[in-house]
């Protein structure tokens, strides 16, 4: 514990290594509190990233126990609010949305209610459906700060459920304000996640990555992607439908196909635009420059972008047809890409200096 305290006094990192079952997690707890509690202006917050909800759900737990002594060595309840945070398929009280068995479903559902441009058309069309738990939070959750104490994911959502409001955009806009945040990793480690939750967190945090020997796997998930036949098989299937109603809408109103092609550009450059409710759903990330970039003058119209995709799917089924490993560099793929493709760097997305390709 003495250790402990002197990395944090010293502001730095530490390792932790104890036997399973030996107290780290409330050890940890303990001393990060009470640093808190005689620290207030140079520790404001607790991230403690967890791996899964069981585990997370256990850390919350451990918190409320410590609270639990802290209000009966004292007398008063600290004011103290520690909250769990997890995705929308553990958060949900939506009865349809909720009822979805798939994390994605849940997602793309929710997304499908809450997002801005779905709003801005339920202005002009109260048919559209929306979701009354995100309108209601919308509308007055945001000026009622949560009450000071410890929630778990139950407990976000049965006070949710009495105030009628959304337990996931509460717990999201909540964690500003928490003294403790428990989440996985993912929401401080994946780029798209992070830069969603986890930016507006306060500089002045103390960060626990528990059983941190998952770091490693957690990066190369979130920074990776797996390609398989089937999905490219499904690309060509899309880019079909797409040709083919490229092919119909040039046909009917030549302008109007130039239009939809010029909000599907300016689509890339405004993708830091409603973040509140939005996700990103382009793996990897896009960074700011790419989106600010002029669209490269090979996919500038929709034929030449039909056919830049076509071109580029085949080559990745050549790539899969490889029955042996192979690793290279993000700029030696790029190089193969342009010899073979024809298409010149910047009309991909940049990969990540330590994305590696494998077979």
């Amino acid at each position: 514990m003495l250790e402990l305290k002197r990395t944090l006094d010293a502001k730095g990192h530490g390792v932790l290594e104890m036997p399973s079952g030996t107290g780290k997690t409330i050890s940890l707890l303990s001393l990060i509190v009470a640093y808190q509690r005689a620290h207030p202006l140079e520790v404001t917050k607790l991230i403690y990233c967890s791996r899964t909800v069981p585990e997370i759900e256990k850390v919350i737990e451990e918190l409320r126990k410590l609270l639990d002594f802290y209000e009966k060595r004292t007398g008063e309840k600290l004011p103290f609010l520690g909250l769990a945070l997890s995705s929308r398929k553990n958060l949900c009280i939506h009865p349809e949305v909720s009822s979805l068995r798939f994390g994605k479903e849940v997602d793309s559902k929710c997304l499908s209610l809450t997002a801005s441009y779905v709003r801005a058309q339920q202005q002009w069309d109260s048919a559209i459906p929306s979701c009354r738990f995100f309108e209601e939070f919308d509308a007055h959750g945001r000026q009622v700060p949560i009450p000071f104490g410890v929630y778990n994911l139950d407990d976000l959502k049965g006070y949710c459920r009495q105030k009628g409001w959304c337990p996931y955009f509460l717990a999201r806009y909540s964690i500003l304000h928490a003294n403790i945040v428990v989440y996985s990793y993912h929401y401080l480690l994946d780029p798209k996640i992070a830069d969603l939750v986890s930016k507006e967190l306060a500089k002045k945090s103390v960060v626990v990555f528990d059983e941190a020997h998952n770091i490693d796997n957690v990066c190369i998930d979130s920074m990776g992607v797996n390609i398989t036949r089937r999905t490219l098989d499904r690309c060509q299937a899309n880019v079909t439908t797409l040709q083919a109603t490229i092919q119909k809408i040039k046909e009917t109103d030549a302008q109007k196909l130039k239009e939809e092609y010029r909000r599907l550009v300016e689509g890339l450059r405004e993708a830091n635009v409603a973040r509140e409710t939005d996700i990103y759903l382009a793996n990897p990330v896009l960074p700011d420059e790419i989106l600010q970039e002029a669209v490269p003058g090979n996919i500038r119209t929709a034929e030449h972008f039909v056919g830049f995709m076509k071109r580029f799917l085949e080559y990745l089924k050549s790539r899969l047809r490889v029955h042996h490993m192979v690793q290279e560099s993000p700029p030696s793929f790029l190089k193969d890409v342009f010899e073979k493709v024809l298409c010149r760097a910047a009309a991909l997305p940049a990969p990540h200096a330590g994305d590696r390709g494998h077979r």
